[in-house]
């Protein structure tokens, strides 16, 4: 394996595995409002192109971290969005009820 190779998938391994943690704690309490919903859809929409140049670049290693990365953050995605809408839900049910 060429040096380079192996630099990239250290560093391939080690970036897609720093979302782990975040994941398991938004899986495990379903907390997210100390994550930005900005930085997310930012993060992912880049994440989501890095992915695509590793593609279009055959190049294993950038396409499968930013891969991974991709499925890690849209998981924190998808629980930011989902309390988001029960927060405007809950909202609209308090407005409705005269009690906001």
């Amino acid at each position: 394996m060429l040096f380079e190779t192996i630099i990239g998938s250290t560093a391939a391994l080690f970036t897609s595995l720093s979302y782990v943690p975040q994941v398991r704690k938004t899986w495990g309490t379903g907390e997210t409002g100390d994550i930005s919903l900005r930085m997310l859809l930012m993060l992912a929409a880049g994440l989501a192109l890095w992915l695509a140049y590793g593609l279009l670049k055959a190049d294993w290693v950038i396409a499968a971290a930013n891969g991974v990365s991709l499925g890690l953050v849209t998981v924190v995605l998808f629980f930011k969005l989902r309390a988001k809408a029960a927060a405007r839900s809950t909202n609209a049910g308090l407005r409705g009820s005269g009690m906001a």
